[in-house]
């Protein structure tokens, strides 16, 4: 190990005595302590312990099966049509009715199928994006650890209130706000007048989707519009700004916090949805934004910091704001979990800089301890490829039955725009060029669509934004291109409709 490496592990000396206890396998007690990467990626490569990524799909940590021996996935959506031999998605019986991610989790953990496979494995350790306290019971029931921290604690980070007292903690600066409540307009211009923020104001209350727990108020008639969600919660109250919206991962670990890449945000158009403001993608490039990207990087590993200090451990996604007139970089959401920019940032860091940056979270969670140069690992992950995904969501209100539907795997786009099936594949990596594409399904034939379902994920190289926030033609073309691979019929009379609901069952971030 260098010297550098033994300062950066020194640094922090307290965070591991402080950690000790804290979960079985936290702290490496009894374990072996592993010196570099060497020793990291071998003590993976010959793992016994079983690991699952229990989800709707295999989305999220898709790929990562590849660098740790014994991971798989349990799914509720057969993506590859029984193909990839990591994937198991139990036999169904009958319909059912999810009205979250958590729902569809604890339904999985639930089915004989699952519970066998689990226990003649032997329990283990599982992640999941969302989990509540029924999820930690079920997982005890069978003797698997969550390797994510508790449900109690991730729901209170989860709150944009929260999230915004933990960046002032940690030194963070967010878009000029106040916290407060307000119960009328009148009363909303008042609490605004306070901190000088104008009158054209974004107001946002304290958990959900932001795409629509944003809401944009400049007058009277657009409180009206949204009273009734704004007038009974506790509220953000910001100054409204010219802003690039983006998204970072990180992971906090006991030897310090890693960043991944940073993105920027694809939301709000809709060829790809059919909520305003809603997220729908993810740039990852390169050139451009540096001083701004490091910032964010910084900002994202203060964070991390801070919230191990809270009790918090391993990945976590935060948002930011790019003030586009100042330059300055605020502090977002926070998303207390592997998340919707997963993927991207497992690409990047694992094909370019040769590290996946969720080792590290298993590490939090493994029997083991270990010690790294962080800073080395971090640079490793600065110089990559253009990248984006795009998440298709179905705009129409019709609830209508899928006959047929387009494969996983990568397509390619013809001069004319017009796509065509090449070839399955397992992950995104094997896309070629700008004129191929990954796509992974989620529902199928036999399945429902509906109005804002996610009907699946689109990985591809080079950037689907402009540098001012509109859409590509390509990105277009792809978006009409699997959508009108798409076959569908009206509900028979006598077939129950128990559409998922929208956002929920396959909302994969």
């Amino acid at each position: 190990m260098t010297r550098k490496a033994k300062r950066v592990t020194r640094a922090k000396p307290a965070r591991r005595t402080r950690r000790t206890g804290a979960a079985k396998g936290s702290n490496g007690s009894g374990g072996p302590r592993l010196r570099g990467l060497s020793e990291i990626f071998a003590f993976f490569r010959q793992n016994q312990t079983p690991i699952y990524f229990l989800s709707p799909t295999s989305f999220n940590l898709l790929g990562l099966d590849r660098w740790v021996n014994g991971f798989e996935y349990i799914n509720y959506f057969d993506s590859f049509d029984g193909q990839h031999p990591k994937v198991l998605v139990p036999r169904e019986h009958g319909p059912h009715e999810f009205r979250s991610i958590e729902d569809v989790n604890n339904y999985l953990l639930r089915h004989k199928e699952v519970r066998e496979h689990i226990k003649a494995r032997g329990g283990g350790k599982l992640i999941l994006v969302m989990f509540d306290e029924e999820t930690e019971e079920l997982a005890r029931e069978l003797g698997i650890e969550i390797a994510l921290p508790p449900a109690k604690l991730r729901i209170h980070l989860d709150s944009k209130i929260v999230t915004t007292e933990l960046g002032n903690k940690a030194g963070i600066s967010s878009v000029p706000n106040l916290l407060g409540r307000a119960t009328s307009y009148a009363e909303l211009v008042k609490l605004a007048s306070k901190a000088k923020l104008g009158k054209d104001l974004v107001v946002q209350t304290p958990y959900g989707d932001s795409g629509r727990t944003t809401f944009f108020v400049a007058s009277e008639k657009d409180w009206d519009k949204y009273a009734d969600k704004m007038a009974t919660e506790q509220l953000k109250v910001m100054k409204r700004i010219n802003h690039l919206p983006g998204t970072i991962e990180g992971v906090a670990t006991r030897h310090g916090t890693l960043a991944g890449p940073v993105m920027t945000d694809i939301t709000g158009f809709g060829e790809l949805t059919p909520y305003k403001g809603g997220w729908c993608g993810n740039d990852v490039f390169v050139g451009g934004l540096e001083k701004e990207r490091a910032a964010v990087q910084r900002m994202a590993r203060k964070l991390g910091d801070r919230l191990y200090k809270e009790g918090y451990r391993g990945a976590f996604c935060m948002d930011f704001l790019i003030d586009t007139d100042t330059g300055e970089v605020y502090l977002g959401e926070l998303n207390p979990r592997v998340s919707g920019a997963s993927p991207p940032t497992h690409l990047i860091t694992s094909t370019y800089g040769g590290v996946p940056i969720y080792l590290f979270h298993l590490l939090e969670f493994m029997d083991v301890d270990w010690e790294v140069d962080l800073e080395a690992i971090q640079k490793r992950w600065t110089e990559f490829d253009e990248w984006s995904q795009l998440i298709l969501k179905h705009p129409g209100d019709a609830v209508e039955l899928i006959s047929k539907a387009p494969a996983s795997g990568i397509w390619r786009m013809a001069d004319d725009g017009s796509i065509s099936f090449v070839r399955r594949t397992l992950d995104w990596t094997n896309v070629t060029g700008e004129n191929e594409a990954f796509y992974l399904r989620v529902y199928t034939a036999g399945d429902y669509r509906y109005h804002g379902a996610d009907m699946g994920i689109l990985v591809a190289r080079g950037r689907m934004q402009t540098d001012d926030r509109k859409l590509y033609e390509r990105a277009k073309k792809w978006a009409a291109g699997i959508n009108g691979q798409f076959q569908c019929v009206q509900v028979p009379p006598e077939m129950p409709v128990h559409p998922p609901q929208a956002d929920t069952v396959n909302k994969m971030y």
